[in-house]
């Protein structure tokens, strides 16, 4: 018993940094996580807007930009381009975004590209 005095001590001092650097990176995936989440749902609002009878390809930038207003995910948010195509002969909307990944090291991808599309009204 005498000689496992202390041990807890720097067992203690081994698995809290351990344990800190899995708890932080629980929070890095959810943060990440949240932002992608609310890109993709601002870019298919945003495409949803642009597709409306009568609406023009700024509607959607617009609605994108308002959406992403005084979030976390607008703060990351580097670039929003609208445009239509035309896919199997139906015309779409889409809505891309371009954004960089809110994380706290360099591993891994920096940036993230997110389309959103809608299927456009004929008047």
């Amino acid at each position: 018993m005498a000689a496992e005095r202390g041990n807890a001590t720097v067992e203690f001092a081994l698995v809290a940094p351990i344990l800190l650097a899995v708890g932080l990176a629980v929070l890095q995936i959810a943060l990440v996580l949240h932002v992608r989440a609310t890109i993709t749902a601002a870019a298919a609002e945003g495409a949803r807007a642009a597709a409306l009878a009568g609406a023009d390809l700024g509607a959607g930038e617009r609605r994108t930009r308002a959406l992403l207003a005084g979030n976390v995910a607008g703060d990351v948010v580097e670039d929003i381009t609208v445009w239509r195509e035309n896919h199997e002969g139906v015309l779409v909307v889409a809505v891309g975004v371009d954004a960089q990944l809110p994380l706290l090291g360099l591993l891994g991808p920096t940036a993230m590209h997110i389309d959103g599309h809608a299927l456009a009204e004929q008047p």
